[in-house]
């Protein structure tokens, strides 16, 4: 019986070529995206997964009160790991502090790199699964050692073994090579840790027993792993106040409170707002997860209308089946298995779409996918998804068209009817709200990214160059580099900071000005500069002057932005005295903000002062009149006499800042992308029903030729349903795509609006690409010989 359900099935693909082909690319489509989809969910969902510990893993975070707002920070005092250990140690099975992510230059040899790592206690390795290739999981127990990852080992020592190889970690610690690991996995926190080095290490080098006070300096991170019998919420309670009976009175009015952030929090709900998390990639995840679902519906939908629009040609065949005793259960199963025949078609054909298109997709979304072929979840998942649609696809063909009357149909007495074809109309109008939205959700998302980009930074950022600094080679030979570089005209100015442009490393409290609520607690970025910075950024003054160095008191001088004078309450900052740690400090001048960190929130407070030490970076303002690929020639030799144990590493400020813009870019692709997809799929759907529209009604068509009826009159005859159901799904869309991109818009505090326009070009555009796949069929049918369609008559 199934057979002879298929072998009917497939002959009824075959005898309607342009409709199966109108099917099967449609649902083909659909469910290649929601397969693109899938797999972007699974992997955002499997984020940090591959831990064993991953239930009972968390990191330790703080809550401050900061400039009257409770901030969220993850640096937290070096101390803290251990004070946690010996006070709440029955709640926790292990502790660790660890350094940030960022660059080191690790040497071997003549060979120096740039290598991305991070500093562990020893029970870290066991923390987080760390996989050893080479060494085990004592590697770490000796404070000059160094574990490599298996990528990085190559890269150093290609086929050689690496073990006890000595190697430099920023030229002043030197280390002995006592393990290889497995590289982390791409989606994973720790997916940039590539070497790993001992904590105690860390703490030699940069002095922290000898600190005096030890609990100030919010500076690293710490993790911990909690007993299998502990709650994570109980375990968070008990360590809240771990923080507040050990710092200095004058901190007690930041009311630390530290937590626990579990694992499962840290990709996908890393927003937070006055202490409470509100959110992240989470929402992205119900977002593509929503379109995905009605992109797919899309292409049922079509199946559905593309089936029931063909009822006619089909009814006889339901009465002849019924009047020699078929039941409606039989011919419901034959018109399920006519849509699970096209389903399966369509899943080997977005199978392979999806093989195709997922290095674009990869590329678009910032991602490392691969089709799962060896997994049998992929096919058990894949197989059930697509009997699944052809079981929503198929379920309306297959109820409407087995409940015809085999007397009525045989008589020749049936008619559709205009109510039949009200639920294909609701339909096509579904499909057009789904499209529209998503069109006007790709153009909000597009405008706000370049409102962003066109928001005043208050500095320039053509041109500068920005080399970060380990050690300080370059600061003690500054003057010679600077007069050097200055020879080769390859350079208009250069100076040294403590951030880039583009970040800010450091924030600072202990902050008090005259007027300030003595219960407020503050926390300011404050970058030290040397004194050509503002001329080498281009920073541009409200008020006041620039740094000198003539001027030997403006080593104990300020130079505020201007939500800082305002935050302050100073009306006439210039002259007024601030004290630092009680160290007085006279502002000097006010700039205008710069767009240091997101370009989509408001400024922080900044200060900036003389530096007293070497600089983190060093920053070059290269000249106008020579090419960047000519000063940079002359800049490198120079980098590379004064600064030998460096690579010559560098980053443009204006890249840099552009990068700050790839999430939302990400995601304004991601949305074009399925919006055309969408739109496409729907207009497959209206192809359809044009064509079979144009053949139901070919000979009022050619009577109305026949009575001298013109072809733009047919077109626009054939064409009016079409546009006003698109009309209609407009009316309905446009509410909803505003509803949407309105809530959007609400996290982000330096947001555009959402204008008028953006309506009225995507119902433009709907329009005209309604229209242009419509007249295809009108015009062909309003050309045709009326003797062809009337010779029967």
């Amino acid at each position: 019986m199934i057979k002879n359900y298929l072998k009917i099935a497939y002959r009824n693909l075959v005898k309607n070529k342009a409709h199966s082909l109108i099917n099967i690319t449609g649902l083909s489509v659909g469910m290649a995206v929601a397969m693109l989809i899938g797999l972007w969910i699974w992997d955002e969902l499997s984020f940090d997964k591959n831990f064993k510990n991953y239930d009972h893993l968390a990191q330790i975070k703080q809550n401050v009160l900061m400039n009257g707002e409770t901030a969220t920070g993850t640096s937290v005092p070096w101390p803290i790991g251990s004070q946690i250990s010996k006070d709440y140690g029955d709640n926790f099975k292990a502790v660790s502090m660890a350094s940030f992510i960022y660059g080191h230059i690790v040497a071997q040899g003549e060979k120096k790199l740039n290598v991305s790592g991070t500093f562990f206690e020893p029970q870290a390795l066991d923390m987080f699964s760390v996989s050893m290739l080479k060494g085990g999981k004592t590697a770490l127990s000796d404070p000059a050692s160094i574990l490599l990852s298996a990528s990085t080992a190559k890269a150093y020592f290609g086929d050689a073994d690496p073990m006890n190889k000595i190697m430099k970690i920023d030229n002043s610690m030197t280390v002995k090579v006592t393990g290889v690991y497995r590289d982390f996995p791409y989606n994973s926190t720790f997916s940039e840790v590539n070497f790993i080095a001992p904590w105690e290490l860390l703490q030699t080098a940069q002095g922290m027993k000898q600190q005096k006070d030890t609990w100030r300096c919010n500076c690293y991170m710490a993790f911990a792993q909690v007993e299998h019998n502990v709650e994570m919420t109980n375990a968070s309670a008990a360590i809240k106040d771990v923080k507040l009976s050990k710092v200095d009175k004058s901190e007690l009015k930041e009311k630390p409170q530290v937590f626990l952030d579990p694992m499962k929090n840290w990709h996908l709900y890393s927003d937070f707002t006055n202490g409470k998390i509100v959110g992240g990639r989470i929402q992205y995840v119900w977002l593509f997860g929503i379109i995905g679902v009605f992109v797919l519906l899309l292409a049922c939908i079509n199946f559905m209308n593309l089936s029931t629009a063909k009822s006619e040609k089909r009814a006889k065949e339901v009465g002849i089946r019924k009047a020699i005793g078929s039941s409606r259960s039989q011919l419901i199963y034959q018109f399920f298995s006519e849509s699970l025949l096209v389903t399966i078609f369509a899943f080997i054909l977005a199978v392979l779409f999806v093989q195709l298109g997922l290095p674009f997709f990869n590329d678009v979304a910032g991602k490392k996918m691969i089709v799962p072929w060896n997994n049998p979840l992929f096919w058990i998942l894949g197989i059930g998804f697509s009997l699944i649609t052809g079981l929503i696809s198929g379920s309306y063909p297959a109820l409407y068209l087995s409940s015809f009357k085999p007397v009525k149909v045989l008589k020749g007495t049936f008619k559709v009817g205009r109510l039949a074809a009200i639920p294909r109309k609701a339909l096509v109008v579904t499909q057009f709200v789904v499209s529209v939205t998503l069109i006007i959700g790709t153009i909000v998302v597009y405008r706000q990214i370049q409102f962003a980009k066109n928001r005043p930074v208050g500095y320039s950022r053509d041109g500068v160059m920005m080399l970060s600094m380990v050690g300080d080679d370059v600061h003690k030979q500054f003057a010679a580099v600077k007069d050097e570089l200055s020879k080769t005209g390859a350079i208009a100015s250069i100076a040294e900071a403590g951030s880039p442009t583009t970040a800010v490393y450091s924030t600072n409290a202990g902050f008090d000005w005259k007027g300030k609520d003595p219960t407020l607690a503050v926390d300011f970025p404050n970058i030290d500069v040397t004194p050509d910075y503002g001329k080498t950024v281009g920073w541009q003054f409200k008020d006041g002057r620039d740094f000198s160095a003539q001027f030997l008191t403006d080593s104990a001088a300020f130079v505020l932005n201007e939500t800082a004078a305002k935050f302050m309450g100073l009306k006439h900052p210039v002259g007024e005295t601030i004290h630092w740690d009680g160290a007085p400090y006279k502002v000097i001048g006010v700039i205008k903000d710069m767009v240091v960190e997101s370009p989509y929130e408001p400024v922080r407070p900044m200060l900036y002062h003389m530096m007293r030490g070497s600089g983190n970076v060093v920053i070059l303002k290269i000249n106008p009149k020579m090419s960047t690929s000519e000063a940079i020639e002359k800049i490198a030799p120079v980098f590379k006499r004064y600064n030998p144990a460096q690579p010559f590493d560098y980053q443009f400020a204006d890249t840099e800042y552009a990068k700050k813009f790839g999430n939302e870019e990400r995601i304004g692709k991601l949305a074009s992308f399925f919006a055309t997809l969408a739109i496409f799929i729907s207009c497959l759907g209206l192809f359809g029903m044009a064509s079979f529209m144009a053949e139901q009604r070919i000979k009022e068509i050619g009577v109305r030729k026949v009575l001298g009826a013109s072809v733009f009159t047919l077109w626009k005859l054939l064409s009016k349903d079409f546009v006003i159901l698109v009309t209609i799904a407009l009316v309905i869309a446009t509410p909803v795509g505003y509803y949407f991109m309105h809530s959007w818009l609400q996290k982000y505090s330096y947001r555009s609006d959402i204008s008028a326009w953006i309506f009225i070009v995507t119902a433009a555009g709907a329009m005209v690409i309604t229209l242009l796949t419509v007249s295809y069929q009108s015009i062909k049918a309003a050309l045709m010989n009326p003797v062809k369609s009337l010779k029967s008559e």
